[in-house]
């Protein structure tokens, strides 16, 4: 530092002592814009729980069989997954499900190797334990076309127990090198054979097959169309699930705690708690949309349907697996996707010459496709493989859509859905206040939600 007899005037680091500086808000990198929790419509729940009540279904979905790897040859099936197969769903004896699941054993396959052959008979059952297969068949005009892609936990085969001479439909051909289970009919008729449980259980199964049903699965109304005269018109009735899905409020916590000398003394020019509160109130809001994605009781990408989950057909997300995706609901609102999947999806446009358009959401510019707006979510996750999802969603108990849930008017209400409770203070003299939001989300039918899987997001060597 200068001597003071050599300046002139006073220093400004002096100066600055007297003066009042200007001063932002605490800053926090974590917040997000949060698009799911503004974009989804959100029901009040007045008792905390939430009923979704649904047609009676006769045609049961198929979900993904899970499969552990004790090394590099040792491939096993998780048994009590073998009740996501339509055939064995909520079939409860771990012990049959235990050796059904001992009789498939492991078979690698090479890229472009046919597994089966359309109009071949159908004599074993598979389960994909890595690597994706496609699904060919031959078009009316000779031509190939492609049925469809399938993926790590998928299973075909199955569907042909309890079929005389049963045959495959279409030819399935490893599109990557990977790994298969293999198990033979005449293993499972046989372990059949000696369970009558089982054979109950199929002879269920197999009887609501021939049960009438819509397209959809759901039983069947009666209703006559078209007709002359005066024919005797059938009655019906609308059945119902007799045991429909509840969804309990869940929540996320924490404890803010504040000194009372701060509080009392450093409140100038802003409230030390109001903006400990506020910072408080970001991170739960972020964790709130965290679990409205991940949770594995009520979160989006773990409670779609398994037939509303495609894979793309090469791996980065083209417009062709856009276009597959919004096709498969009607009025999809909106698309959810990691800003690294948006980027990978305006990669493959740009190869085609192709300009993704924009729509206006609350004064925003987002990116769309066929009109569709796609939000950037960061909370949906990446893989290892640099792999991850795209989520398309109707919204909204009008459409049969997917609804957020939460209640208002709770005591102590500071936001709608959260709350701060005051805990008192401690002989330290630290304040405590509860912060706490409740909140859930609820898919009101399967096709309200749509996944694309397996979507490569990592940018091609130049």
């Amino acid at each position: 530092m200068p001597p003071t007899d050599a300046r002139s005037s006073l220093d400004t680091r002096a100066a600055r002592n007297l003066a009042t500086t200007t001063k932002t808000r605490p800053q926090m990198q974590a917040i997000t814009s949060r698009w799911l929790l503004r974009m989804l419509p959100w029901v009040d729940v007045r008792g905390g729980t939430y009923r979704v009540n649904r047609r009676l279904t006769h045609r049961v979905g198929r979900g993904r069989v899970s499969v552990a790897q004790y090394g590099a040859d040792d491939v096993r099936i998780i048994p009590e997954t073998l009740a996501e197969i339509p055939l064995l769903r909520g079939f409860p004896d771990v012990h049959v499900l235990t050796a059904v699941a001992a009789t498939y054993t492991r078979r690698e396959v090479e890229a472009g190797e046919v597994i089966v052959e359309a109009g071949t008979p159908v004599t074993d059952t598979y389960v994909i334990a890595h690597g994706r297969l496609e699904r060919l068949a031959t078009g009316p005009y000779g031509a190939t076309q492609a049925r469809g892609v399938l993926a790590d936990g998928d299973q075909f085969g199955d569907e042909a127990i309890g079929r005389e001479d049963p045959r495959w439909p279409c030819t399935v051909r490893a599109a990557t090198a990977g790994t298969l289970l293999v198990s033979p009919l005449a293993e499972f008729e046989r372990i059949a054979g000696g369970s009558a449980a089982l054979r109950e259980h199929i002879e269920r199964y197999l009887a609501d097959l021939r049960k009438p049903v819509n397209r959809r699965g759901e039983a069947a109304v009666a209703i006559a169309a078209g007709h002359v005269g005066e024919p005797v018109i059938d009655g019906t009735f609308v059945d119902y699930e007799l045991h429909p899905r509840e969804y309990d409020l869940s929540v996320a916590q924490t404890i803010l705690r504040v000194h009372t000398r701060v509080a009392d003394l450093y409140n100038e020019p802003m409230n030390q708690l109001e903006e400990q509160l506020r910072l408080t109130i970001h991170e739960i809001r972020e964790r709130e949309e965290w679990e409205l994605l991940n949770n594995r009781e009520f979160g989006l990408l773990h409670n779609a349907d398994y037939g509303q989950r495609i894979s793309t057909w090469s791996g980065p997300p083209t417009p062709d697996d856009m276009d597959d995706l919004i096709s498969m609901r009607r009025k999809t609102r909106l698309l959810l996707a990691h800003p690294k999947a948006i980027a990978a999806f305006f990669r493959e446009c740009n190869k085609r010459g192709l300009v993704p358009g924009s729509t206006e959401v609350n004064g925003h510019e987002i990116p769309a496709w066929r009109g569709i707006p796609i939000f950037p979510c960061g909370k949906i996750p990446i893989s290892g493989h640099q792999t991850t999802s795209i989520v398309a969603m109707r919204t909204g108990e009008d459409d049969q859509g997917v609804v957020g849930l939460y209640q208002t008017g709770i005591p102590e209400e500071y936001e709608p859905g959260l709350n701060v409770r005051f805990m008192g203070i401690n002989p330290q003299a630290v304040m405590s206040y509860l912060v706490s939001a409740y909140y859930s989300v609820a898919i009101l039918v399967p096709d309200a939600i749509g996944i694309l899987e397996n979507v490569d997001i990592a940018a091609p060597r130049s």
